[in-house]
């Protein structure tokens, strides 16, 4: 039984990320809604629901640290492994908005809860903050797209008769998608913990991989799914939107609605969150290069995922390759790293200053 939830609950998780992604995009060529827009609001908040019920349920269950945890992994997560993953599959459109606004957003929003959580809590006074930038960031939003709204077929044929009917099958895809993908992620993790369990695998190996990559898998999925059907847009917005949307509303829910706040521990704040907040600002430089996320640069990404997560559980376990790990990281990975992207910056610099003084 318990590999048949699993098997079930990957194939939810596809079909509800296929219905998702093309309810979504639908609905957005129909009021001329720029697909980013419904990227990074209906699709981002849908695949954040179970981060946002995992972490309520920690507040309930008087858990309240699941909740900063949940957040920060998601978080580095979906900007390693899942723009990784999609943009080996194909190369990712970056749009203008997301270097002029959301990507900013989100490096300045993990500075905040850096900033909130430094005296060790993230009380209610702080969720009540988060919560209230998540209505500002969805008005601007708004703003956004009747700003940028264009005359497309809804707009062209108001008296169509099939219109309504249209809107509401493209809904019904997208409540739908939402739906099965809340309830395959969840029958995906506890499935994915009982097998890994029986094949004698520690809570700690457990907690570090199929759980964290569990909860996001809504936000794999429907990414994925959206780059092979060459919403580009969708699966960058998706990414970006979720951080964000993790950022203000699970973080912020859990903390409004807890009685004690959240608990944030140094170590979170001496490491998790820094590196939550460098995964983020590394976006900018990548992004930047052309406007367009290529394989190898969604290599990179993985790699440093995989590094991210071999890190985390030598340090647990205090193995005694770590210090020669953190050896390799930080004296030769990371510095190749940032010159390769150094000069990929600079060359594009060149190239913009190029096309702007032909002569």
């Amino acid at each position: 039984m318990t590999l048949l939830y699993f098997i079930a609950g990957l194939l939810l998780l596809i079909g509800g990320a296929e219905l998702l992604v093309r309810g979504a995009s639908r609905i957005a060529s129909a009021l001329g809604i720029p697909s980013l827009i419904i990227g990074l609001t209906i699709v981002a908040f849908g695949t954040s629901a179970p981060e946002l019920a995992i972490s309520i349920n920690g507040v309930i269950s008087g858990q309240g640290s699941i909740a900063l945890g949940n957040v920060i992994g998601s978080n580095i997560f979906n900007i390693l492994f899942i723009l990784g993953l999609s943009s080996v599959i194909t190369p990712l459109f970056v749009s203008s908005q997301l270097l002029k606004l959301d990507v900013p957003l989100m490096i300045a929003l993990s500075i905040t809860v850096i900033a909130l959580g430094w005296d060790l809590l993230l009380s209610r006074v702080d969720g009540l903050l988060l919560v209230s930038g998540l209505i500002i960031y969805l008005g601007v939003l708004i703003y956004i797209s009747l700003k940028n709204r264009t005359d497309m077929n809804a707009v062209d044929h108001p008296d169509d008769p099939d219109l309504p009917l249209n809107w509401f099958l493209q809904g019904f895809f997208v409540v739908t998608g939402l739906l099965l993908l809340i309830l395959g992620s969840r029958w995906f993790v506890n499935s994915a913990v009982e097998i890994a369990l029986y094949l004698g695998m520690s809570e700690l190996v457990i907690g570090l991989t199929i759980v964290s990559v569990g909860t996001s898998m809504p936000e794999v999925v429907t990414s994925v799914i959206a780059a092979f059907k060459g919403e580009r847009e969708i699966a960058v917005g998706n990414v970006v939107g979720s951080n964000i949307f993790n950022l203000l509303s699970v973080l912020g829910i859990t903390a409004l609605i807890s009685p004690s706040g959240i608990p944030v521990s140094e170590a979170v704040i001496g490491f998790d969150l820094p590196v939550m907040t460098v995964v983020a600002v590394a976006c900018i430089p990548i992004f930047f290069t052309g406007g367009i996320i290529s394989r190898w640069e969604g290599a990179v990404f993985l790699g440093y995922y995989v590094a991210y997560t071999l890190f985390l559980f030598l340090n647990a376990t205090q193995h005694d390759l770590l210090p020669v790990f953190n050896t390799a990281i930080i004296y030769f990975a990371v510095p190749l790293t940032l010159i390769t992207l150094l000069v990929l910056f600079l060359k594009e610099l060149k190239r913009n200053g190029k096309q702007k003084n032909p002569y």
